[in-house]
């Protein structure tokens, strides 16, 4: 299952704070700047802990 998360990221930075948290959390996830966005691939646990990764780091996190 995949879910994706719009986020508020500005940058190349973001996107590297984003992908060191989630591997580092063994998640499965793409992290596109463009669209702004986070997919996750996973269970619905995985969302959680991404959606927690990504509060924790200080990013506005909504589902798309």
């Amino acid at each position: 299952m995949a879910t994706v998360l719009k986020t508020d990221m500005h940058c190349e930075k973001c996107v590297e704070r984003i992908e060191k948290a989630m591997a580092k959390a063994e998640l499965d996830t793409t992290v596109c700047l463009a669209d702004k966005t986070v997919t996750v691939n996973g269970c619905e646990n995985c969302v959680a802990k991404a959606k927690e990764i990504l509060d924790d780091l200080g990013f506005e996190v909504s589902e798309a």
